[in-house]
């Protein structure tokens, strides 16, 4: 599956953005798919994730209560509303497939065009 993230850019502290990420392929549906972002110079990091049917919603500890996860697998794709957002959650932005591996989420598929998100304080 080829994956394309859209809808970061610039905001001030406690404003907020709807990420959107559309993929390609005919398997999305079968997916659990998880949100990723990498700040400068950090390690990429789970953000959220989302089960096949958008049943079942994950999240990191950091954006609990703030950001919302959804799919739409009718479209491919999967969203991520960010609200009340901190410097903190200044980066770029990933989708991919995720499957849990020793009590982690993590990331299976390529990684495709992130977007950057860039909160001012």
């Amino acid at each position: 599956v080829q994956l394309q993230a859209s809808g970061g850019g610039l905001v001030q502290a406690g404003g907020s953005l709807r990420l959107s990420c559309t993929a390609s392929g005919r398997t999305f549906s079968s997916y659990v798919m998880g949100w990723f972002r990498q700040a400068p110079g950090k390690e990429r990091e789970f953000v959220a994730g989302i089960s096949t049917i958008g049943s079942i919603t994950y999240y990191a500890d950091s954006v609990k209560g703030r950001f919302t996860i959804s799919r739409d697998n009718s479209k491919k794709t999967v969203k991520l509303q960010m609200n009340s957002l901190k410097p903190e959650d200044t980066g770029v932005y990933y989708c991919n497939p995720i499957k849990m591996v020793d009590s982690t989420w993590t990331p299976f598929g390529n990684w495709g065009q992130g977007t950057l998100v860039t909160v001012s304080s």
